[in-house]
């Protein structure tokens, strides 16, 4: 009798196990299914891919001209779009090299060479960048290999910011006004 009651205890726990065992699938099955379902964009460049070099003329080596960029799948109820550009690799603090902000919603891309002017042509607003100017500066690592984030992100507003707004206070007004986002990737070593 007790070989029984041993059997059934283990029979027990193992059915407890499985049970769950289903259970963390579902509930992780159900958090990729809502991430599956959250609204993402993709972003690209002509002039590099993901992850790639970022060829010299968008750099301090080159022309230091913005790269062309494009995105799609924006969301429908978007009300404006904000472009970040960061260095999470310089020293001391992550180093900010882009910030465009209340991009119309209709705008899919910005072409290559963008003006340094505090708005653009397409209705768009340049925030100041860590080299304390208006518009691109490129990257110019002072050693190494450094990563460069272009963050794109869809807004259910307008920002109204002035223009010259730093990345901090962007990031402040977007806080809970994300639709959708995007990032794009690329690398950069001083050629010396």
């Amino acid at each position: 009798m007790s070989g029984r009651r041993v059997f059934l205890s283990q029979n027990f726990a193992i059915f407890g196990l499985v049970g769950l065992s289903l259970v963390s699938c579902r509930s992780a099955n159900s958090r990729s299914s809502s991430k599956k379902e959250a609204k993402t964009m993709k972003l690209a460049s002509s002039a590099f891919e993901a992850n790639n070099l970022i060829p010299a003329q968008y750099t301090c080596d080159g022309a230091d001209i913005s790269p062309p960029l494009i995105w799609e799948q924006v969301p429908r109820e978007t009300q404006s779009l904000a472009l970040i550009v960061d260095d999470p690799d310089a020293p001391g603090k992550t180093f900010v090299h882009w910030v465009v902000y209340d991009l119309p919603p209709t705008v899919r891309q910005l072409p290559e060479q963008i003006s340094s002017t505090k708005t653009l042509p397409n209705g768009g607003v340049q925030g100041k960048n860590d080299f304390g100017k208006f518009g691109y500066g490129g990257p110019c690592p002072p050693s190494g290999i450094h990563r460069y984030f272009f963050q794109l992100y869809a807004l259910d507003k307008k920002l109204g910011l002035a223009a010259g707004a730093s990345k901090n206070q962007i990031l402040a007004a977007i806080e809970g006004h994300i639709l959708a986002s995007s990032e794009l990737i690329g690398r950069y070593k001083r050629q010396r």
